[in-house]
């Protein structure tokens, strides 16, 4: 995991009166669910801001990249010291012992964290069309479908967004689980695995599937089109949720972050050029990945909710999680009215 520390002044004068206004719209609103209420603190003054440090988790080429390319990163009224993580269920760990304050994840790892009841709520989502997540096979190979890849390795991160993809698709071809090996590796030792022929599929997501494909001549066998709900969630840990000065910095960052979100799909071949910059990865990559996985935006709105639903309850009938629960239980829907102004729907 790699630490950066990032700090940006705003003239405090100017942002006090934004958060307090934004603040204003969160405070009536809390998590309460059939198992807990995170209680929603009230507005804080701009020096209490100011002495803020918020701990942010990242994945690679994630949001610190992403604000940075949409000019979202300057002048933050608080700190920032960022985390890097290899995928979400690493990040969600750390969002439970206290580690990092917030996140940004794909659609299966906080199911996961929900089953294990984990301090961590849900706080913002984006949606995208699943172009990017995908079932790969090795250039050369000849599968045509996922019955093709009976009794082969199929490679995957678990508890991964391509993990309940993989779930997902193997059900909608009338398979099991069962039917494949799956192996759980890291996207790094996937994408070894798949270039090495020790898997004979790799489930994973963008910007791995894109460099995949340009690197090694991988091909996409399932893509997530109509399989996936395509949702991305910040989440937060509770403990932080809970904080005056924390809850008003997650509240700025929800919305730096749709904005940043916004203006990437706007401005693809932009963010590609960044995009390539911060991570080393190839511009050909980053363009198809910019192009491609393109997240938009939302509110924790009901069909995401439940959307989220259904791939909880395929997860728990799948034996993957002990049992099934209700996904609006780790749902805080604070910051909803603060996206809905940036995208339009207030």
């Amino acid at each position: 995991m790699t630490d950066l520390r990032q700090r940006h002044r705003a003239p405090l004068a100017l942002v006090v009166l934004m958060l307090a206004t934004l603040l204003s719209a969160c405070s009536g609103a809390q998590a309460t669910t059939a198992t807990r209420t995170v209680p929603t603190p009230g507005p804080v003054s701009s020096a209490d801001l100011a002495g803020v440090t918020l701990k942010v988790g990242d994945q690679k080429a994630g949001l610190q990249a992403l604000l940075k390319a949409s000019g979202q990163d300057k002048d933050l009224p608080y700190a920032v010291e960022w985390s890097t993580f290899t995928a979400g269920p690493p990040l969600l760990e750390a969002a439970a012992s206290g580690a990092i304050d917030v996140g940004t994840v794909g659609n299966t790892p906080p199911i996961f964290a929900g089953a294990a009841k984990s301090p961590v709520s849900i706080v913002s989502a984006s949606r995208g069309e699943g172009q990017g997540d995908a079932i790969l096979v090795a250039k050369g190979s000849t599968a045509t479908s996922l019955a093709d890849l009976k009794g082969r390795t199929i490679a995957v991160t678990k508890g991964s967004s391509a993990h309940g993809h993989l779930l997902l698709a193997l059900r909608k071809a009338g398979l099991q689980p069962s039917d494949v090996k799956i192996s759980y590796v890291s996207p790094s030792d996937g994408y070894a695995a798949l270039k090495n022929g020790a898997a004979d599929a790799w489930a994973v997501w963008d910007p791995y599937t894109a460099a995949a494909e340009k690197e090694i001549g991988a091909r996409i066998l399932v893509s997530g089109v109509g399989i996936v709900n395509g949702l991305g969630f910040q989440v937060a840990s509770n403990r932080s949720l809970a904080d005056a000065g924390k809850n008003a910095a997650i509240a700025d960052l929800v919305t730096r972050s749709a904005r940043a979100y916004q203006w990437s799909a706007s401005h693809p071949d932009e963010w590609a050029r960044v995009y390539s910059s911060e991570t080393g990865l190839s511009l050909d990559v980053t363009t198809v990945q910019a192009h491609r996985s393109i997240k938009r935006p939302i509110t924790l709105d009901p069909e995401a909710i439940r959307s989220s639903q259904d791939l909880t309850d395929a997860l728990a009938s799948g034996g993957f999680i002990p049992a099934s629960f209700d996904v609006s239980t780790i749902v805080d829907h604070r910051y909803d009215a603060a996206v809905a102004a940036v995208i339009g729907k207030a």
